[in-house]
Parts: C-alpha cells; structure tokens; sequence
C-alpha cells in the first residue's frame, strides 16, 4: 500500500485556490484511473485504487493545510507504513508556473502543510513540488496562494494536472523520472521536425524566359545549276 496525498484546503471557498493544486491533482489521478468513490476517513477524503500493480490510497485532508500531518499521519499508521511510502503533492512558490519536481526527503522550506508533516511523519517522504510561481515579494506568499489561479493560468494548470496523471503510476513505481518525463510531454511536447533532418529542399524549375523577338528563318540551301543561275541573274 501507498499512500498519495495531496496537500490544500477544504471547502468551495478554496477549491481553485493555487494552495489547492495538491487536491487538483488527486482529482486528476483518481478521475483518470478510476479510483472508488471518495470516502471520510483518516480526518479526510480517501479514495482507493490500484497504479502499477500497486495498491494505493488517494488522500485530501479535511484538517486545513497548517494541520496536513494529522491526517496524513493517522492514515500511515492505520497501514502500518513508513514515511518513505508517502508520496506527497504540494504547490510549490520557488518553482516557475508548470514546472514540476519530485524530491525525496528534506526540509520544509517554510511550507507550514510540510511543516506540519514533519511534526507527524518525519522528513523523509518523497514530496511532488508544483510550481505556481512567486508573488515577488515574501510578505505578497499568504495572499498569493490563497487567490484562484488566474484565468490565464488554464492552459498550463491543465497540462500539469493531466501530466501528473499520466504519470503517476510510474511514481508509484518509484521511478520519479519516467514521471517527470511524463509531464514533461504534457507540459512541453517536443516539435515535429516538418521532415528529415539536413535533407535539402526541392527546387522548382528554373524558369524560361520568352524572347519576344521573332526568329529569322534560316537560309535555304541553293540547289539551281550554273546555268540557271546564270539566266536568272540576267531576267
């Protein structure tokens, strides 16, 4: 058993909320991969499903961003797991809007939903860092989160939520690269080359100019005998 859990806040007052993105993104993966219905427990929304072969349990929880590891905590003892079975999905400000990282272990970086793991489960569960970007100014971080996303913000938000889906089960593989890959053609398809590389254009023909000047006729060849050569040059 795994455990995926996504960190945000509950309630429609903050469903679009760039704090929120973890919540997205279980959405995603539990709409995508049929996951059962989600279901109040372990102080949250769980729903169950299976990603590579391995059983895993989607989690929101219900204990406001500041208390994330409560919840999370309980449901790893309830599985009697280890904080390396945590995967954990979070908005990230230090990362530019549409990149993702996987990163296992480490310090919370004042991200008071990871500070709160800590407290619960320990430093080392591997985290999903979603970038959303930065205000610009440190004081601007607690309004910035807690507004929408921007309508502008659409087109990139839905690549990330998709990619993560299309990648998680190789998370839950443990492969964080294949699951960056994975995003990473969502968010940043390569371009077709239109063709072989090097290979040279088609030229079109060289063009024929007319000459608008008429062609002399050529010379006939003179096929009199001298002696009527000599007549005609006397009539």
């Amino acid at each position: 058993m795994l455990i995926f859990a996504g960190l945000g806040n509950p309630g429609a007052k903050y469903a679009g909320n760039r704090h929120n993105i973890g919540f997205m993104a279980l959405d995603q993966i539990a709409s995508d991969h049929g996951f059962g219905p989600w279901k109040s427990r372990f102080q949250g929304l769980a729903s169950e499903g299976t990603l590579a072969g391995e059983k895993v349990l989607l989690l929101k929880p219900a204990t406001f961003m500041n208390l994330s590891g409560q919840s999370v905590g309980e449901a790893m003892r309830f599985f009697k797991l280890e904080a390396p079975d945590i995967t954990v999905f979070h908005d990230e400000i230090d990362l530019a809007p549409g990149k993702v990282r996987v990163k296992d272990g480490g310090g919370h970086a004042g991200h008071n939903g990871l500070r709160s793991l800590h407290q619960h489960i320990g430093p080392h569960y591997t985290r999903v860092r979603m970038g959303v970007g930065h205000p610009g100014h440190k004081d601007a971080v607690p309004g910035y989160v807690l507004n929408d996303f921007a309508k502008a913000d659409q087109g990139w938000l839905d690549d990330v939520l998709r990619g993560c889906s299309d990648g998680a089960p190789h998370l839950a593989a443990g492969d964080g690269g294949k699951f960056q890959n994975a995003v990473a053609l969502r968010t940043a398809p390569p371009r077709s080359s239109g063709g072989q590389k090097g290979a040279p254009k088609p030229q079109a023909a060289p063009k024929i100019a007319a000459d608008p000047t008429p062609s002399a006729p050529e010379p006939q060849s003179d096929t009199r005998t001298a002696l009527q050569r000599l007549a005609d040059k006397f009539r």
